[in-house]
This record gives structure tokens, sequence and C-alpha cells, in this order.
């Protein structure tokens, strides 16, 4: 039978006194209370190495098997940005004006969007995750696993270090979005994701008055 597990090491991380824990959670919790997905950016630039940090920092997540069957498109030239937001408006149009069912439209409405996308270009960077549900290693193909439970868990770290830096992000699905791995030219083990504008919010930004479920509503105990 092949071996093939990895070598294992020592693994201590850091510990704290279960008050200080309680603290750092509190603290963690209230930083990320204030995060909002926000469709209203600012135009100044982003470091790339900034965002270079946010990547690896998503890269850190678990992935099936070890696969980390993601890759992340970092966006900053404006010739593809504005070619990524036509298409984008296009389908968006297409989805407003009859591929939406009246409910769906009716539980948009209050948040007050439309297929009009101008955050596409005015956010410095955009970040277009895509899902591998396969590689090619040594010409053959393989297998990733638990493609999108891995995905989702990267895109979640990644939308937490975005707001620990003090930056923003909107979480974008124009549907279909096949027309990322066109305007990108991606490779065929490759599909969008999840398209991640990221920037500093607009002088004037605003965001819904909306509130999130309470402890109670989101956890059940045994």
């Amino acid at each position: 039978m092949l071996n093939t597990e990895y070598p294992h090491k020592p693994y201590r991380p850091q510990q704290y006194p279960v008050s200080e824990m309680q603290a750092r959670a509190a603290a963690f919790y209230e930083l990320m209370q204030q995060r909002r997905s926000l469709r209203f950016f600012s135009d100044e630039p982003v470091p790339q190495a900034l965002m270079d940090q946010l990547i690896l920092t998503a890269a850190t997540a678990p992935s099936g098997a070890h696969k980390q069957p993601w890759t992340f498109c970092l966006v900053g030239n404006p010739d593809i940005k504005r070619q990524i937001r036509e298409a984008a408006e296009q389908e968006e149009f297409e989805s407003y004006n009859g591929r939406m069912t009246p409910e769906w439209l009716r539980d948009l409405a209050p948040l007050g969007t439309d297929w009009h996308k101008p955050f596409l270009e005015t956010a410095p960077w955009l970040v277009i995750v895509f899902k591998r549900n396969f590689d090619y290693v040594d010409g053959e193909k393989q297998k990733n696993y638990y493609v999108l439970e891995s995905l989702g868990i990267a895109c979640g770290f990644f939308l937490a270090a975005v707001h620990n830096a003090g930056l923003v992000a909107l979480t974008h699905t124009p549907s279909p979005m096949d027309f990322l791995s066109k305007i990108l030219g991606r490779p065929d083990n490759e599909r969008p994701f999840l398209l991640i504008p990221v920037g500093y919010p607009a002088a004037d930004a605003t965001v819904p008055d909306i509130h999130r479920k309470s402890l109670e509503d989101v956890r059940i105990l045994y």
C-alpha cells in the first residue's frame, strides 16, 4: 500500500486564560458586528501589497483533502473592470427584467438595488474567486473535494480580513457569471464563484438600516 501521509510537526497555538478568551471573542464580535456590505465605493487607491496579504489570509482556510480548490483573481486594470461592469450589468438587466421571480424582486426592493453596478468600475480592486472542481497534475485530471464548502470558508476569511484592515467589500453574484471566465481567460477547470469589489467607502456612503438576528434566533442549545 502506497504511504503518502504528510509528515507531522509539533503544533503549539497561543492559549489564553478564559477571561482573556472571552474578552478577545467579545472584541472580535464588536469588530465584525460593524461589517457591512457596501455599494458606494471611493476610487481612492489601495496598495496591491495589502490586497495580496488579504488573499493570503483567505488561503489559510481549511479545504477538503487540503486541495485548496480556489483561485483569487485580483483585477485593478481599468479596462478589464469596465468590461466586467458592462457584462455584469447586461446579466443583471436580464435578471431584473424577467429572470427573477416577483417574490425575489419584492425581497430585494427594501435594499434599493437594481441592475446598475457602477461600483464595479469605481472600486480600486475587484477580487474574482474561482472554484476548481478538479486540477491537472502532471497532465492527469484529479478531483477536488468539498469544493463549495472550502470556497465558502475561504471567502468568509477574506471578508473578515478586508474588514479587519479597514476596507469595505460587497459580495456580488451576477448570474450567470460565465463572462468572467471569458474576460479573464481562465482555464476550463475553473468556474466563477464570487465577485468581490474591495476599497474604501465613498465619503457619502450609506447602508440600509437593517439588523442581524439575535443569538436566540441563530443558536439552539441542547
